[in-house]
């Protein structure tokens, strides 16, 4: 068994880089996702150590001797952080020649010929869905007989081995709460609306939209929701209330709990039981009693990709979503007291200056209770990218992030360039939360909770800071 280390590399300053993370940047509101892809083959591998460096506030310098004590490093990496990534592999190779480093992630699952090529550094990459490839390296076996692996050979030649079949039996991977507990600070993982602290872990892996922008179900993933037993997840989550007691919401990260009504009913009745605080991503198409079902066994709120206001765009980007099935749904998350926190893109194929209006004018009309407004990236492996390559709209640069780590608007359309796309993000925040109705909520919310009241006081200084070093990114 070689001693072995997952490593979320140190990066930007407040970069949510990890696997959990939607969109790998620096966020308007600090946040911070657990690292779950990195936590999954670590569970698996015995004696191993988790790193999350941008969490924890870890330079280089405070990880560096982790190179004498390890003979594997696995570094999660994504196509905005590669760079820095392949820098600290190269860091860490060169305070130990014999270190053997791979890298994981939707990066190098799409791109592992280029990958190995950038670095003689990196000594493999795992393709696809990785956690039992890792434990088979970790387990010393010959890396010719390895599935789902990419390799450079003794004789320097970039090798690619057959791809590893997708894993469908979910109750054999193991919890990753306890590598959590035994290696994160789980005060450090925050959301702008999640409870705080909270804990993240997927009960199952896949979706079946076919959303062109979407990363992992196009790398990763796949598109066959493949779920773990309702008892399997019941488990984790005791297990979570009995060792990490001061948890006080579980949010669940499968891409979309909801897509299957039955089970996600079931789930939701046996977390009732355990009179847990619960959360989890969901389509804006759930029925209402279904929602209700979730409602009354505990669920808080549902994070919601509502993407844009405008039905061609939705249809554009295949979505299968339809506006007024999203506004009902909406709707009835209201009168049920479900809060939402909905996620725009702005600069999707279809974007105008008018679709752009309609959108924010459907944010403010539907109200979920926070918002997160993205800018449409194009990653390697997405339809999204080919689309791109396909009609020439990437704008001429070749990276999603400033050097800041700060998303950029990298698609450009003849009739609507990238810097008016980018500058419609600043115009889209104030205008949803600089509402009489939104303040008074706000303030409405801190006078309730003297937490909340310094949580709020803390985010709004985030927020006017984000846009400041936004309107600094295009000077």
């Amino acid at each position: 068994m070689m001693r072995s280390l997952f490593l979320q590399a140190p990066s930007f300053d407040g970069y949510d880089g990890g696997a959990g993370a939607r969109y790998q940047m620096k966020r308007e509101v600090r946040s911070f996702w657990y690292p779950t892809w990195l936590a999954q083959p670590a569970a698996l591998v015995e004696g191993s150590k988790l790193i999350d460096a941008p969490a924890h506030d870890l330079s280089f310098d405070d990880i560096k001797h982790e190179a004498y004590a390890r003979d594997l490093v696995i570094l999660h990496t994504s196509t905005p952080s590669f760079r820095q990534d392949v820098k600290t592999a190269e860091m860490l190779k060169a305070l130990n020649p014999d270190l053997k480093i791979g890298l994981i992630g939707a990066k190098v699952a799409v791109q592992a010929q280029e990958s190995l090529a950038a670095s003689e550094a990196i000594d493999f990459v795992a393709r696809n869905e990785f956690d039992f490839t890792i434990k088979d390296v970790a387990d010393g076996q010959n890396w010719a007989s390895i599935k789902g692996i990419s390799y450079r050979n003794a004789q320097g030649v970039i090798v690619h081995n057959d791809d590893r079949p997708v894993l469908e039996d979910m109750d054999a991977l193991p919890f990753v709460s306890p590598i959590y507990k035994r290696d994160l600070v789980i005060e450090k993982y925050f959301g702008g609306y999640l409870k705080h602290p909270y804990v993240s872990f997927y009960t199952g892996r896949g979706c079946k939209s076919r959303c062109t922008f979407c990363l992992w179900p196009q790398t990763v993933g796949g598109h066959n929701y493949r779920t773990r037993s309702i008892g399997h997840v019941i488990e984790e989550v005791k297990y979570v209330m009995r060792e990490m007691p001061q948890v006080k919401e579980i949010f669940f990260d499968d891409d979309t709990l909801t897509d299957n009504a039955p089970r996600v009913e079931a789930l939701a009745r046996e977390l009732g039981k355990l009179g847990v605080t619960w959360s989890c991503n969901a389509k804006a198409n759930v029925p209402y009693d279904t929602l209700k079902v979730m409602k009354d066994n505990g669920l808080r709120l549902l994070l919601v990709g509502y993407e844009s206001g405008n039905q061609k765009i939705l249809h554009n980007i295949k979505k299968g979503l339809r506006v007024d099935v999203a506004r009902q749904f909406t709707k009835d998350c209201h009168a049920l007291g479900i809060v939402i926190h909905g996620t725009f893109i702005l600069g999707l194929p279809g974007e105008t200056k008018e679709t752009i209006e309609e959108t924010i004018r459907y944010a403010q009309e539907i109200n979920p209770h926070t918002i997160q407004v993205s800018l449409a990236a194009p990653y390697p492996g997405t339809f999204l990218y080919r689309q791109a390559t396909e009609n020439g709209w990437f704008d001429g640069t070749d990276h999603l992030l400033t050097d800041h780590g700060n998303q950029i608007a990298q698609l450009s359309y003849p009739h609507l360039n990238s810097t008016e796309i980018f500058a419609s993000v600043e115009d889209f925040y104030k205008r949803f939360y600089f509402r009489p109705r939104k303040i008074g909520a706000i303030v409405g919310e801190m006078i309730r909770d003297q937490d909340m009241m310094k949580r709020r006081l803390r985010e709004g200084v985030e927020f006017f800071r984000f846009l400041r070093q936004r309107k600094e990114a295009v000077a």
